[in-house]
């Protein structure tokens, strides 16, 4: 890897490749996490889970744990009554099930103990040590199973009110000259973040401080508080840098109050690291999906009906809704559109967000049928979507507020030589592997949501930007302070980001690739602030070269405020200000978001503005070129290269960008032919819950891996003009490796992920 492919020269609309602010840091492993923050007189605790997947604990057998040298506590269902509130199911809360708050079995792995001890060793022996006896019942796995209840989305969930649809799909999809009707699956996935999950808990008289990786620090307050039934000013949450998130570390999971009361009942600290085995069942993950996709076309290509059904597994008393076909049903021109989402309640965990949680498994679904559909019309898979590619949505009519697909289809296509293809099924080979090619659109919608900042500016030239967001390892830290220093008129070093702390103003909740847009937007508005405070103290002074000038005309540059031809330093300006420091805090509120919307993010409540609210369809795009190579007899799977293509409004810089979409597709590929959580359908529980089973891609897997950065520039989606890009990535890999795979061998692989096995024969 070159060092222009690291960090791509900027196009129309980018900023500079500046290297990470807090990548030194890291690498040296000076980078403090949670888990790694020292605890005076720190407690060791240990989760117990449960080995079956429904029923009820009759008796938990604690006399030889207890025994254990070095234990100090154990906390069982017991001891939780009328001491917490139960968890609530929503923005913030990952489950309303309480592991504790009564003897019942929601699924398995469920938390029915917390072992308390000096050392992590001690309270792993006890532990062990405990004995259950169970009344068990015979649970219901997934889609199929016996017991299982299957709901509408739309008439059980808050979040997901309507199913969209749009004219006659039945008279467009009969009358249609060409037809497709086919069925998808994705399977489980599971966040499997390096950094494991952890809460480190401890109290100062009434206040209690929580370390824990958290993607929403004032949520996670708020929640907390609300649990432990205190005040919210009473609970400080603070993550400083996350070691891996995508999504896992959105929601919080019962386990943080259970620990605290731990702590609060001890009176000395209390930490409690997530084995990696417990991972797979005490938090949240990606929900198995089932796709049934009829699709109507013209001769000419041109879609005329379309509809999308998916189902997909929740728990039984949670509703959690993916619910991507509100994306599926407005990406192309088709004539009509229907869909429908239902959920399947089961005897699982509540699964929750996983990086890009709606489109990845839905355009999956949509992304193969465009490819059939391109197959029966023996058409180019580009140019079929090119023919049904839109100026406004299906559903509304809305136009897009910009749409760059085309543009990412012919820069990637170029790049990856789709050209050279050769349409006929199997006919590509090099020896004995077979080669095939295979394209797919990426989508995720331009989310935006309110955030505040406090920007600090001395008349040194030094700067501190603060706010309550959170380093996830998407490089906003780094972004943010070049941002800041571009509008203040600084050098990037001179500017001092602070995140992940509930002292500090409330940010949205680090998710939805809408963290840039949201905290850019509050920085350039508190920026402008301050240029606007500076401008006038120096045009209205008595004296002084900018005196009497139109304060709009004044800009800060290089450490002075400058307007034509006159100039004046920095620390010059200040004088008249009468301060040696400018504090300011500012709140953005962007369009569409309600006049509370700031106040309600210090209540731990967050209205995110999707891509479709509004006026305007405010999408990211993206185009994605794989090849595989099968060999012809051991059917062993290849992705020697993936291109990708993608517009996502103005990127902040080019490097993080490149970074993030690069592990997107990383991440696309692992989920094509490696990802998926096994399960035992008989007893509903997880059989590869760690990661010698749980299978993810080794650099081996990886080889060249090419991403474009289109330029775009949109004024309509928010003051940063940014459309966010961590999520963008992941959504069409899989579908472009399936469709490659058929391509190569005939072979087409509708559900997930694409083993040898399935290529067998």
């Amino acid at each position: 890897m070159t060092t222009s492919e690291a960090a791509p020269l900027p196009r129309e609309n980018m900023g500079q490749p500046l290297a990470r602010v807090d990548g030194r840091l890291k690498v040296m492993g000076r980078a403090n996490y949670p888990a790694d923050i020292p605890v005076n007189n720190l407690a060791h605790g240990l989760l117990v889970a449960s080995g079956i997947a429904r029923g009820r604990v009759q008796e938990l057998h604690l006399d030889e744990a207890h025994a254990v040298k070095g234990v100090l506590d154990i906390l069982t269902h017991d001891h939780i009554r009328g001491e917490l509130e139960p968890p609530e199911f929503g923005t913030s809360g990952s489950s309303s099930i309480g592991p504790l708050h009564d003897d019942k079995i929601w699924h398995d792995g469920q938390i029915i103990a917390l072992v308390i001890a000096e050392t992590i060793e001690a309270a792993r022996e006890a532990a062990m040590r405990i004995t259950v006896d169970y009344k068990e019942e015979q649970p219901s796995t997934s889609f199929g199973s016996e017991g299982t209840e299957t709901v509408a989305a739309s008439e059980v969930s808050q979040q997901f009110k309507e199913d969209v649809k749009a004219g006659d799909f039945e008279t467009a999809f009969d009358a249609a000259e060409v037809k497709i009707d086919v069925e998808y699956g994705m399977p489980t996935h599971h966040h499997n973040p390096i950094e494991m999950f952890s809460t480190t808990a401890y109290w100062q008289g009434e206040e209690l401080t929580v370390h824990e990786p958290t993607q929403n620090v004032y949520g996670w307050k708020v929640e907390i508080a609300r649990q432990l039934k205190i005040e919210p000013d009473r609970v400080r949450v603070i993550s400083p840098y996350i070691g891996g998130a995508f999504g896992s570390k959105g929601p919080i999971t019962p386990r943080t109050a259970i620990v605290a009361l731990a702590a609060r009942r001890l009176g000395r600290p209390v930490r409690c690291v997530v084995t990696r085995s417990q991972s797979f069942t005490t938090q949240t993950y990606r929900a198995e999906t089932r796709h049934h996709i009829q699709m109507a076309a013209a001769r000419d290509g041109r879609i005329t009906a379309f509809k999308h059904e998916g189902w997909e597994v929740t728990s039984r008393p949670d509703p959690y809704v993916v619910g991507g076909t509100k994306t599926t049903g407005r990406l192309y021109n088709y004539g009509s559109v229907l869909t429908k989402v239902f959920l399947v309640k089961t005897d699982r965990p509540t699964p929750s967000y996983m990086r890009a949680p709606a489109e990845t498994p839905y355009i999956y679904a949509l992304e193969n049928a465009m490819d059939e559909m391109a197959v029966a019309l023996n058409m180019d898979p580009v140019e079929f979507r090119r023919v049904n590619d839109a100026s406004q949505d299906a559903i509304e009519g809305k136009p897009f507020s910009s749409r760059s697909l085309m543009q990412c289809y012919d820069e990637a296509a170029s790049e990856f030589g789709w050209s050279k293809r050769n349409p006929q099924v199997g006919s590509m080979r090099d020896g004995d592997w077979l080669i095939g090619m295979g394209c797919a659109t990426a989508v995720h919608p331009a989310n935006v949501a309110p955030c505040a900042v406090r920007i600090t500016l001395r008349d040194d030239g030094h700067a501190r930007v603060q706010t309550a967001s959170h380093e996830i390892g998407t490089g906003v830290q780094t972004v943010a302070a070049q941002l800041a220093a571009e509008h203040l008129g600084l050098h990037p070093s001179m500017v001092q980001v602070e995140m992940g702390d509930t002292r500090l103003p409330p940010a949205p909740v680090t998710g939805g690739s809408s963290t840039t847009a949201s905290v850019c937007s509050a920085i350039i508005k508190a920026c402008e602030e301050i240029r606007e405070k500076l401008a006038r103290a120096a045009v209205t002074a008595n004296d002084g070269p900018l005196a009497g000038r139109d304060p709009a005309s004044v800009l800060l540059k290089n450490g002075r405020l400058v307007a034509a031809d006159a100039s004046q330093a920095l620390k010059d300006v200040f004088k008249h200000v009468g301060s040696g420091v400018i504090e300011q805090y500012t709140e953005f509120r962007p369009d569409g978001a309600s006049p509370d919307a700031v106040s309600n993010l210090y209540q731990g409540k967050m209205e995110m503005v999707s891509g479709e609210k509004g006026d305007m369809i405010k999408y990211a795009f993206g185009a994605e070129f794989v090849e595989v190579r099968i060999h012809r007899r051991t059917r062993e799977i290849r992705v020697p290269r993936v291109v990708g293509a993608f517009s996502g409004g103005r990127i902040m810089n080019t490097r993080t960008a490149r970074s993030q979409l690069m592990g997107g597709m990383i991440w696309g590929i692992s989920s094509a032919l490696h990802e998926a959580t096994e399960f035992d359908w008989r007893s509903a529980r997880v059989v590869n819950r760690d990661l010698q089973d749980y299978l993810v891609p080794v650099n081996a897997d990886i080889q060249d891996v090419k991403v474009i950065l289109v330029p775009e520039t949109d004024t309509h989606v928010n003051l940063a003009g940014v459309k966010g890009l961590g999520e963008l990535g992941n959504v069409g890999t899989a579908a472009a490796i399936a469709s490659a795979v058929h391509h190569a061998t005939g072979k087409r692989i509708r559900e997930l992920p694409i083993r040898i096995d399935n290529l067998l024969g």
